[in-house]
């Protein structure tokens, strides 16, 4: 499968290394606003075809389907424009920054019957598909502490006064959007949405959150979420349960889940992975098309919007 490009920047790296991965992965076309960027890029991969015109590589015949990791503001135009060209579309997260977005997305899904799916990794990876299947063991769930809290490497240059785009609410970045989708988005796959939300924020001078935590009540249990571009964090997250707690390492990429029951024994819900973690969401995604679906049966549409409207 033939992907076309969209955005040259350390995430996509990040994405092509672990696509590479999968023998139906190849990079067809690149686009970038400069030429000399994308060309860049392009050498980098031994890419021949680059486009500073969007709808031209749409149109071009090279490409099959899109990767978009442009900056969040421009992922919906960008996926509907995709979309309305034939083409399957793989967007990274948040797939959009509101819930009408979201909504105008998934009619163009429908409606031009191609795969759309949100880039969210962490809830393909085989250790949190695995708890899915074994959250039952720790009894009636009590409470979820989900956290991602990672000092941004670009915050020291925003404190001495060069605000890179990870600080641009203009580009629909901030904290919430870029680390609080992590914590969010497994509860909703896992316990669905909330009965109501408390939230609390911290605003940086641009407007863009710094950091912030949210209460989702449900009718028995309540999940607690936390997240920060300006502070770290190194402690576990936990789904409490009557007869134990899931210990789970990494919310943004899980590999180990140890469950804690109450007598004092543990069981091992991880999962070995054999590729890099960004490897699943392409292998699920490839998946998709191959079987003609609009959606994932994983990361669908509806979870896709739901997590939109906790983030707006």
């Amino acid at each position: 499968m033939k992907f076309g490009i969209i955005g040259t920047n350390w995430i996509t790296d990040r994405l092509i290394k672990a696509a590479q991965q999968h023998p139906d992965f190849n990079i067809g076309a690149i686009y970038s606003r400069s030429e000399e960027t994308g060309k860049a890029f392009g050498d980098k991969y031994k890419v021949r075809n680059v486009y500073t015109d969007m709808v031209q590589m749409f149109q071009s015949g090279d490409i099959d389907a899109v990767y978009i990791a442009s900056p969040n503001a421009f992922h919906a135009e960008q996926s509907i424009l995709a979309m309305e060209n034939g083409l399957h579309v793989l967007c990274e997260k948040p797939a959009v920054t509101s819930v009408e977005e979201m909504e105008k997305v998934i009619q163009a899904a429908q409606q031009h019957q191609v795969t759309y799916m949100e880039a969210m990794k962490s809830t393909v990876m085989p250790s949190f598909l695995n708890l899915k299947k074994n959250l039952h063991k720790i009894g009636p769930i009590r409470r979820f502490v989900f956290h991602f809290n990672q000092y941004s490497s670009r915050y020291d240059k925003y404190k001495d006064g060069i605000i890179e785009n990870a600080f641009k609410p203009e580009l629909g970045n901030g904290a919430k959007t870029d680390l609080g989708l992590y914590c969010l988005a497994p509860i909703v796959h896992l316990v669905g949405e909330p009965k109501s939300v408390v939230k609390s924020k911290y605003l940086l001078s641009t407007g863009a959150e710094g950091q912030g935590s949210m209460i989702l009540s449900y009718d028995e249990f309540e999940a607690v979420i936390m997240y920060s571009k300006i502070s770290d964090s190194y402690s576990a997250n936990e789904i409490q349960g009557e007869n134990g707690v899931i210990e789970i390492d990494k919310i943004s990429g899980p590999e180990s889940i140890i469950i804690k029951y109450r007598d004092g024994k543990t069981e091992d819900l991880s999962v070995p992975i054999d590729f890099d973690t960004m490897y699943y969401e392409v292998e699920e995604f490839i998946n998709c098309v191959k079987n003609n679906q609009i959606e994932s049966t994983i990361n669908t549409h509806e979870i896709s919007l739901q997590v939109a409207k906790l983030l707006q």
